[in-house]
């Protein structure tokens, strides 16, 4: 039976979610009418559980959810950030039914080996280690059947739980949030295209030897099965009581990982968290899950650059032109005002050129108590529409600013930034990022 989006599978999944999601709208309504402070550590317990346990898509979109600044008040975003990506595996039946619809009735005679327990299972599908004839060890991703429709009846239940949201805070218009999560989790259904991403990655990396990109192997892979080199590592979240001197090493690494590529191509891998890096024997960074990858038009990473510099002279013409080459619209004074409390907040660990901690707090994710007031304040100002390039971009910077959290690093940031942008040509980058896109 074909495995895509159908009217059949959508309906079941509604009827899955919809309990749960109106029972959130009833706390959503019941604490409106009562007058209650919906900033409750009871109240977002209760509805990360429900979240939690609808598993698949609508759990992915509330992991994005809780990283995009001012979208959730601090407790909610803050019990949001702990959901992990454990959805219960398939079975061994399961696997063994989509695996013969991937590759067919005799998928077996491809592996030497193939485990029946699933070493990792996310929110779209699970990972199986594998063996294949010529002894190679492989990691092979695995989707979940009927993710299509899954995905098309969460997004469609995402925009109920956005109405409620938006009727209790007004501070933040939420449809081009809405629509890059809609474009993200479709993409992440398409492992072909993942496929070219990590051919993309690899060829953006080929120069630096501290991060290591799995090999794919395409014939044996299809639009829902990806087979890669497994690539041996321990978890990041061990390294985080490593001696100091490795948890800086990791820290650079990670710090140049991410933003090698964001400014040298406009791209930039879009999901940094824990479970999608680990560490070889050498202390290289092993990175995974090309689902989710965003590609910037050169002048977007421009206006980056062009912020930084402008925020450190505090000059507000040139932060004006560069919050509307990021896409900000109708910026006045006071919006500009608020803004630069979150933008010099990101931008703080690379203003001053001294070795320091990203963020003198260990509690909570990154940037929670600066993000919580700047929400205050755009809800004072009234509707404040963020560009869908923005939405992603502060996503990121955020999950990596938590890692560095975790591992406690303490690094001249301002070197690291500076050493990736004193070559920086716009016409190169548009040439860089034109040229990968086509491999």
């Amino acid at each position: 039976m074909s495995e895509d989006n159908n009217l059949f599978s959508r309906v079941k999944r509604y009827s899955q979610v919809t309990t749960s999601i109106s029972s959130l709208a009833s706390k959503f309504a019941g604490k409106k009418y009562l007058n209650l402070s919906l900033d409750d550590k009871k109240y977002a317990a209760q509805i990360t559980e429900i979240l939690g346990n609808l598993k698949g898509p609508l759990m992915k979109v509330a992991q994005l959810s809780s990283t995009i600044p001012d979208l959730l008040p601090p407790e909610y975003a803050k019990k949001l950030s702990e959901l992990q990506s454990n959805a219960p595996p398939m079975s061994w039946v399961f696997v063994k039914r989509r695996m013969k619809t991937e590759l067919g009735e005799k998928w077996e005679n491809n592996f030497k080996l193939f485990n029946q327990e699933a070493s990792y299972a996310a929110s779209l599908g699970q990972v199986h280690k594998a063996l294949l004839k010529n002894n190679e060890k492989v990691a092979c991703k695995l989707q979940y059947p009927d993710m299509s429709s899954a995905v098309e009846a969460d997004l469609n239940q995402l925009k109920f739980i956005f109405k409620i949201y938006s009727s209790y805070n007004k501070s933040i218009q939420i449809k081009e949030i809405y629509k890059e999560i809609e474009a993200r989790l479709k993409e992440e259904l398409d492992y072909k295209l993942e496929h070219k991403h990590l051919r993309i990655f690899k060829h953006i990396h080929q120069g630096n030897s501290f991060v290591k990109i799995p090999e794919v192997h395409s014939k044996i892979s299809t639009d829902r099965l990806l087979v890669m080199s497994f690539l041996e590592g321990k978890k990041l979240i061990d390294f985080k009581k490593a001696p100091k001197k490795i948890r800086n090493e990791l820290a650079k690494k990670l710090f140049l990982t991410w933003y090698f590529p964001f400014y040298r191509y406009g791209i930039i891998h879009g999901d940094p968290h824990l479970g999608n890096y680990s560490v070889d024997k050498k202390n290289n960074i092993n990175l995974f899950d090309y689902g989710c990858v965003r590609v910037f038009p050169p002048k977007f990473v421009k206006g980056v650059i062009d912020l930084y510099f402008a925020l450190k002279k505090n000059d507000k013409k040139k932060i004006k032109a560069a919050y509307i080459a990021w896409g900000f619209k109708n910026i006045d004074d006071k919006l500009m005002n608020v803004l630069n409390k979150w933008a010099l907040f990101l931008y703080d660990p690379i203003l001053n050129n001294g070795i320091r901690r990203i963020q003198e707090s260990d509690s909570g994710i990154y940037g929670a108590k600066i993000a919580g007031e700047v929400h205050s304040e755009l809800k004072r100002y009234g509707g404040v529409k963020p560009p869908r390039e923005f939405v992603f971009m502060d996503r990121a910077a955020v999950g990596l600013g938590s890692i560095f959290i975790h591992l406690k690093a303490e690094l001249n940031w301002y070197k690291l930034f500076h050493e990736l942008i004193k070559d920086f040509d716009i016409k190169k980058v548009a040439e860089n990022q034109k040229k990968v896109l086509r491999t």
